[in-house]
C-alpha cells in the first residue's frame, strides 16, 4: 500500500513533492518505508539517534492507525534524521505507552529523505480499519503541516491530528 500527502492539514495543496508513505508485512510485522522532499528544518534535536519524546516539533513523517469501534490507535513518527516515537493511545489523544522501541533507519541526501521502520504487529490495536498520515516541517511562520486526508477547509483554525473523524478506511488485514 502506498500513500502520498498531497494537501496541508486544511485541504489546501502542498507546494513541492509529497511524501510517500509505503506500507508492506514481513514476519510478524509492518514495515513503513518513507521517502520524499528533505527539507531540513527545523535542526534536528542534538542526541543520539533512537526514540525522542515530542518528535513532532521537528521535520517529521506520521502514520496513525485506528480501531474506530474502541478509538484506539497507534501513532508512528519518523524523522529524516533516524529518530522516532512510537505511542499507543485510546481514545482521543489519551497516551497510555509510550516510546515503544522501534527498528528505524533514514537516509539524507541533498534534497531527498527515505526511511524504514519495522513496527511489530502486537503493537496495533486489534482491527485497526482506519488511518491517516501527516508530514510536518518548517519553522516559526514557514512551519507547513501536511495531511492525507485533511481536514475540511476552515473547520479548524489550527492544526489537530488526533481529529479521529477524519481517518479514512484502511484494509489492514492485507498487511498481517
Amino acid at each position: 500500500m502506498e500513500f502520498c500527502i498531497e494537501k496541508q492539514w486544511n485541504s489546501l495543496p502542498i507546494d513541492h513533492p509529497p511524501i510517500c508513505i509505503q506500507l508492506s508485512s514481513s514476519d510478524d510485522s509492518v514495515i513503513m518505508e518513507v521517502s520524499g522532499p528533505f527539507f531540513g528544518d527545523p535542526v534536528p534535536p542534538v542526541q543520539p539517534q533512537g526514540a525522542y519524546p515530542k518528535l513532532y516539533d521537528y521535520e517529521v513523517a506520521e502514520a496513525f492507525f485506528l480501531n474506530n469501534e474502541t478509538k484506539q490507535y497507534l501513532e508512528v513518527e519518523l524523522s529524516p534524521q533516524g529518530y522516532h516515537l512510537v505511542l499507543l493511545l485510546d481514545g482521543y489523544r489519551n497516551v497510555f505507552k509510550e516510546e515503544l522501541p522501534l527498528t528505524y533507519e533514514a537516509r539524507v541526501n541533498s534534497s531527498t529523505w527515505t526511511g524504514r521502520a519495522v513496527i511489530p504487529s502486537r503493537y496495533f490495536p486489534l482491527s485497526v480499519d482506519a488511518f491517516n498520515a501527516y508530514a510536518i516541517h518548517g519553522s516559526g511562520d514557514e512551519r507547513v503541516y501536511e495531511a492525507l486526508y485533511p481536514t475540511p477547509l476552515h473547520k479548524y483554525t489550527s492544526p489537530d491530528f488526533h481529529c479521529l473523524e477524519y481517518f479514512s478506511s484502511l484494509d489492514f488485514k492485507k498487511l498481517l
